[in-house]
């Protein structure tokens, strides 16, 4: 049930639904020795449920994570003192404002029962110990206090940016909200609906492989983690426990009442926010009426009372209220330490609580975890404040936070594999995992300046990334700090300054003019830049890059963007190491790469990218003159990773560079790039010309031996003809097709080894029935010819009996290797 939509929830009974929390209480308790019980029953530490008490986590110098995250989170410290900047607790959420913003009848339930009414609470029953008669008055007390605490909402004030229509609050639209709930990131922590339809997002290979592997395997390969269901946290009943306005106001500023709680900012507009509370509400069952507030004198003496009692049970450790209480029990209790809970006690706030000590709901992995971190505490207590390593502070950190239900860093965490599909992009377009899912951070200290990843926790900051539809949430800056001051650091970031980085040998002046060259020669075909590009491009705007990016870092992904992050789209141009433009800057790499710096540096005192200016007023179709064109689109032969190349010869192609195959040629005109341009690839660019016809169908690799091939850039040589560059572990491939006038193309393979003896079989030409017509040429039933060059010593072709139809040769190569095959229809 509780893996169910939350207006699944608030349709059914109120009684159901306690009987049934109850029911699913009584059933975990007497699991036992299970080492995981229900998480109904139990605290969830998110971070501690996906990876610590699977083993997941790395030890730490002082201690393991596990331990010192439930520690953390489960306010372990509110009550016993720790030297140690890890274990300072959360504040729970301000309750300065309770009875406004909570329903009285659901803080009375909460009291009696926290784990019943809210599944996976890391508060303790305080009042667990106490008889039924002293319970039940304490908690009237209690609830009178509370429900007296008036401080009115913030509401958000209206400008020319932020509409705010009176009383928004009201307006929520639930299937607006329904919609905006799955994309934008709640998922990312909250149970979607299982209802919910979602875009068909192509699966990655690692999630084909997971399929396809038994918990053996996978624990074997390291891929446990990856295959494991990400355990979510449970909402409670919220029409029992909001309204629609102290909903909406939560989901649209979360750190007003919770500064130090996880959830965080997903910077909601007001109308957005009334649209998510109207969804998890359903507002039909849910009156927005504000609680009256008792202002009679018996009440007055009851709330006095429960002012009194909440600082007795010390909720003043945890809570901020208004007023002042007269007892602070917190500090008498600080005296305590960490290192001084006798693990070994029959009775304690971990095991078999009693009197007034807190009853946490505690499965025994946590329990165990716990004693485990306690007895290193009691073994080894520190007089000092104890000091992590950067690396381990930010893992904590990124555990605190939930970073980690997103974001990947040092192959932990990462978006839950059944999660993924709720990860979109904007216009549902196609740029792979990389445009829908949060980036990894592997390296990320060492690409952003500090004042760059504080930006980007920000709730004022824009997203860099528009083409997607999750959004970065921001954090109260005192509990991301530490996460901000630690990435640089763990990541060893370079500081060099641009000097060090960019030793430029010619005029600033010089660099500028061939920096915007070069950016309108390939990055302009997928950049923004000042908020304009050519039309359908949505990739991340470059204006102020060199302001966010430290200039080390820039240089090297910019020279090798898949040996920094891996699985890009982002092509090289400057495959092995030259540049495709040897015409600019002598083809000096290190020089064009401090041009572009230097031209992006200065890009608002300076003209856009050429192509950018001229597309409006040109004739879409292209037609190759002196040079040949190369553009990046999305064919329906060539697929959404097409490379279509344009002659003056009259004769093209389109390379497929996810299958790495010349997929489709043809002759006289080439593309009409508007689609492209206008209307992102919808529909596929189509040629243009005539005698179009299936190049290849499966690649010249047709055998892959232990590695699949990648595609790693392409190189142009002095006249512009690209060579496509891809291969794997055993052997990297340059292929080159050429015109031979306008009767079809000579082909140039560069087979290099990477150790000697290494066997491949390549593919020269598909078909289904094939046709000789000289000993070294065949025909396939396009009316394709394929002639081998040479070396002329290669004689190994398929029978014509055989039932494969391939054209193909097997060869074992003990140094580089060339081919050379002329293609004519």
């Amino acid at each position: 049930m509780f893996g169910r939509p939350l207006r699944a929830i608030g349709s059914i009974s109120r009684l159901t639904y306690l009987l049934t929390v109850v029911l699913a209480l009584a059933c975990t308790d007497a699991v036992g020795d299970e080492k995981q019980t229900s998480t109904l029953s139990t605290s969830i530490v998110i971070g501690y449920d996906r990876f610590g008490q699977h083993g997941d986590l790395p030890e730490s110098r002082f201690g393991d994570l596990s331990g010192a995250l439930l520690v953390s989170e489960l306010n372990c410290v509110v009550c016993h003192q720790a030297n140690d900047s890890w274990l300072e607790p959360k504040r729970g959420p301000r309750l300065d404002g309770a009875g406004i913003r909570l329903q009285s009848h659901w803080i009375e339930s909460y009291l009696r029962d926290p784990q019943a009414v809210k599944p996976g609470t890391t508060m303790p029953d305080v009042l667990g110990g106490l008889g039924e008669a002293e319970k039940a008055d304490a908690i009237n007390a209690l609830v009178a206090f509370l429900s007296s605490q008036d401080k009115p909402f913030v509401e958000p004030k209206a400008g020319g940016a932020l509409p705010v229509i009176h009383q928004f609050w009201t307006h929520g639209d639930s299937n607006r909200g329904r919609e905006l709930y799955h994309t934008v990131g709640c998922v990312a922590c909250h149970d979607p609906d299982q209802e919910y339809e979602t875009s068909e997002a192509a699966p990655s290979a690692i999630d084909d492989l997971l399929k396809n592997l038994d918990a053996d395997e996978l624990a074997d390969l390291g891929l446990a983690s990856a295959a494991r269901r990400v355990t979510s946290i449970p909402h409670s009943d919220l029409p029992t426990k909001y309204s629609a306005r102290s909903l909406t106001m939560l989901l649209l500023n979360p750190a007003s009442t919770r500064p130090d709680a996880r959830m965080p900012s997903l910077r909601l507009s007001p109308a957005e926010a009334a649209d998510i509370a109207a969804y998890l509400l359903d507002q039909s069952e849910s009156a927005d009426a504000p609680i009256e507030i008792d202002s009679s004198e018996a009440n007055a003496e009851l709330v006095s009372k429960g002012a009194i009692l909440f600082a007795q049970y010390n909720c003043t450790g945890c809570h901020d209220v208004s007023g002042d209480q007269d007892e602070k029990p917190s500090k008498q209790r600080s005296k305590l330490t960490l290192a001084s809970i006798d693990i070994r006690a029959k009775h304690s706030c971990i095991d078999n609580a009693m009197g007034s000590m807190p009853i946490y709901r505690l499965n025994l992995s946590q329990r165990d975890t716990l004693k485990a971190f306690l007895g290193r505490e009691m073994a080894t207590p520190h007089a000092h404040r104890r000091q992590h390593s950067s690396e381990e502070d930010t893992t904590f950190r990124m555990l605190q936070l939930n970073c980690f239900g997103c974001h990947q860093r040092s192959e932990l965490g990462g978006v839950g594999r059944y999660r993924k599909p709720y990860f979109e992009t904007v216009g549902q377009v196609d740029l792979g995992d990389e445009g829908r899912l949060p980036p990894s951070l592997d390296g990320i200290g060492k690409k952003l300046h500090s004042n760059a990843i504080a930006k980007v926790f920000h709730p004022k900051t824009s997203a860099h990334r528009a083409f997607m539809k999750a959004r970065m949430p921001a954090y109260n800056d005192k509990i991301v700090r530490p996460l901000i001051e630690s990435l640089p650091e763990a990541d060893q970031a370079d500081r060099s300054g641009e000097a060090k980085v960019f030793s430029n040998k010619h005029e600033l002046r010089q660099l500028i003019e061939a920096g915007r060259e070069l950016v309108n020669t390939g990055c302009v075909q997928c950049h923004v830049f000042q908020g304009e590009s050519l039309p359908g491009v949505v990739g991340v705007d470059l204006q102020g890059i060199t302001s966010r990016v430290h200039p080390a870092w820039f240089a090297a992904f910019v020279r090798n963007p898949g040996a920094v992050k891996k699985r890009t789209r982002m092509p090289t141009f400057f495959p092995n190491g030259t540049s495709n433009r040897t015409d600019i800057l002598d083809g000096d790499v290190d020089q064009q790469v401090a041009a572009i710096w230097a031209y992006l540096k200065d890009l608002p005192n300076q003209s856009l990218p050429k192509a950018i200016a001229d597309v409006r007023s040109a004739n879409f179709e292209l037609t190759p003159t002196d040079r040949p064109i190369v553009l990046r689109t999305f064919m329906k032969e060539a697929g959404t990773h097409a490379i279509a190349v344009g002659f003056p010869e009259g004769v093209h192609y389109a390379f497929d560079a996810e299958r790495l195959r010349f997929a489709v040629a043809w002759k006289g005109r080439f593309l009409d790039a508007q689609g492209t341009w206008y209307e992102r690839f919808t529909p596929p660019a189509d040629p243009l010309g005539e005698s179009v016809v299936v190049f290849d169908e499966e690649g010249l690799l047709s055998e892959q031996i232990r590695q699949k091939p990648t595609f790693q850039g392409y190189r142009l040589s002095g006249n512009g003809i690209p060579s496509m560059i891809y291969g794997n572990n055993q052997v990297t491939i340059e292929d080159q097709l050429k015109p031979i006038d306008n009767a079809g193309f000579r082909r140039t393979i560069s087979l290099s080894p990477q150790t000697d003896g290494v066997t491949v079989e390549l593919r020269f030409l598909d078909g289904k029935n094939f046709e000789s017509v000289t000993a070294n040429e065949v025909a396939n039933e396009h009316g394709m010819t394929a002639r081998l060059i040479a070396p002329k010593e290669l004689r190994h072709w398929i029978d014509q009996q055989d039932t494969q139809s391939t054209w193909k040769a097997r060869l074992t190569l003990q140094s580089k290797q060339t081919l050379v095959l002329e293609y004519r229809w």
